[in-house]
């Protein structure tokens, strides 16, 4: 929850929004694999599905920053 929160928070911030987003998007796609890995049932299958959907815009921030409105962007 921890991890959750202080990374969500820094990432909302823009504060090192890219390595707070590269450690979300290794959280989720763990958590996709541990938990969700059910194909056989269709919500596991969803949340699997869900889980990767976030995972890729994660990665987008990480490619691409956080942008202008940050705290990254505002010590540019």
């Amino acid at each position: 929850m921890i991890v959750e929160l202080g990374l969500g928070l820094a990432l909302l911030l823009g504060y090192h929004a890219k390595i707070s987003a590269l450690l979300i998007a290794g959280f989720t796609l763990a958590t996709a694999f541990l938990f969700h890995f059910d194909f056989g049932n269709q919500i596991q299958t969803i949340m699997f599905l869900k889980n990767l959907a976030i995972t890729g815009g994660l990665l987008q921030i990480v490619a691409h920053g956080a942008g202008g409105f940050s705290l990254d962007g505002a010590r540019r």
